[in-house]
């Protein structure tokens, strides 16, 4: 069954709940649906599934935010925008890797999938901007260090700061084209904005504040 986390807002895949080589999958209702990232792909299905338990329509996804190019959170995008013809929104900096499906870049050689390359429909410049919906609206920040076009979103859900963070914990490669050094300057960013609620990409949920704050902390001195 799908997660809730708060009102409108679901964990609708990952490690336990669609497939093992999925990230977490966030959905949010917005006035209309929003996705955070769409998992490796073959668990398209089930994550369509963990959808429908939540009372939301897979072909009503409005936009699908890619918050970095690795095939664990894009691999179902092309059949995603497909489906629903949904807006795909990314960073200009794994832009690229998305739109031919390079399997270095994309990490897809590491998962041995193959993957499409997806349309990016929005391209988000800079250090980042606000996505506006009916219900409210999505902040996007530049966060580059685990890939050079890394975002995290945030969004405000039953007066909670929610920081969709995905990967912040890394890992960390050439292949990626990682960068240790602004990866420590993005994850200050984010402990500046002092976040209620983490959804991280494949550790889970943290709350309150005190734990998101110790989460990234963690992380920081993991990789001192």
């Amino acid at each position: 069954m799908p997660r809730q986390i708060l009102k409108g807002l679901y964990q609708v895949g990952g490690a336990g709940l669609s497939d093992d080589r999925d990230c977490m999958v966030y959905a949010i209702d917005l006035g209309v649906l929003v996705l955070v990232d769409c998992g490796a792909g073959p668990s398209w299905p089930r994550i369509k599934d963990e959808l429908l338990s939540a009372g939301l329509r897979p072909e009503s996804i409005h936009t699908l935010v890619h918050t970095h190019c690795h095939v664990d959170h894009i691999g179902a995008a092309h059949r995603v925008r497909a489906e629903s013809g949904c807006r795909v929104v990314a960073h200009k900096g794994d832009r690229e890797a998305i739109e031919t499906g390079d399997p270095l870049r994309t990490a897809a050689n590491w998962y041995e999938l193959e993957l499409p390359g997806c349309p990016v429909d929005h391209v988000v410049e800079g250090q980042g901007e606000r996505l506006a919906f009916p219900g409210g609206e999505l902040e996007l920040l530049h966060t580059p260090g685990h890939t050079p076009g890394s975002i995290v979103a945030f969004a405000g859900v039953e007066g909670q700061k929610v920081l969709f963070g995905q990967d912040i914990h890394g890992p960390f490669h050439p292949d990626f084209g990682s960068d240790l050094a602004r990866w420590r300057e993005s994850m200050a960013a984010l402990l500046a904005r002092e976040p209620d609620v983490l959804c991280e990409g494949h550790f889970g949920v943290f709350r309150p504040s005190s734990r998101a704050r110790s989460f990234i902390e963690g992380q920081l001195k993991a990789h001192e």
